[in-house]
């Protein structure tokens, strides 16, 4: 029998998408995937509103500012990751776009960017074709900063209803594709989070002189 590690430690997932104003329908199907997530038990982290709206990224700054630094510091940490974008004339937003951009601050990790996690991916538009574009450009993307895009994704048309008036999702198909593509999210982000702990235990102990 293979010993397989295991971590005791929850899995993070950190989330980011929407608008730079909240309550659009990308953040609520985000907020939905990080409830299942925290039902699986990951600990979440969301960055939507005014978290992602950003200055725009410019690599030659040495500078960040404090929402910039704590979303780079979210995505190092994070086991799982889950990006949303509205769609924007067919593509990704500009504003998640952006906030994606400040992953090149990760570039001189360990393990840069997205590398060794798993991204889930959700498109949200007006029809059906300009989010099956804008979760083509998603993949694109995730493939550019290293990562795993998960086999399930979540397309949404938000020209039909999706949520009740508290903004409880109720599309019974949205909700299917969410569950599936989160538990791909958590079941990468426990081998990651396992791995790494057993790489931790392996490493020799530097004795003091």
């Amino acid at each position: 029998m293979i010993d397989r590690p295991v971590s005791t430690r929850r899995p993070r997932i950190v989330a980011l998408g929407g608008n730079a104003t909240t309550g659009g329908s990308a953040e609520r199907l985000l907020r939905h995937a990080l409830a299942r997530c925290e039902a699986q038990g990951a600990d979440t982290m969301l960055f939507a509103g005014e978290a992602i709206d950003l200055p725009l990224y410019a690599p030659h700054h040495s500078e960040r500012c404090a929402r910039a630094k704590a979303l780079t510091g979210a995505l190092r940490d994070a086991e799982g990751i889950i990006v949303a974008s509205p769609a924007y004339h067919g593509t990704v937003s500009g504003v998640v776009k952006n906030a994606l951009d400040y992953a090149q601050d990760l570039v001189s990790d360990a393990q840069p960017y997205f590398d060794g996690r798993a991204v889930g991916l959700v498109a949200v538009a007006g029809g059906w074709q300009a989010a099956g574009s804008t979760l083509a450009t998603l993949r694109s993307i995730t493939h550019a900063l290293r990562g795993w895009p998960t086999p399930m994704a979540v397309t949404a048309n938000s020209s039909q209803p999706l949520f009740d008036p508290d903004g409880l999702l109720t599309d019974r198909g949205i909700a299917a594709q969410i569950d599936i593509m989160t538990s791909q999210v958590m079941t990468f982000a426990r081998m990651k989070a396992a791995y790494d702990a057993a790489g931790t235990e392996r490493q020799p102990q530097v004795q003091p002189a």
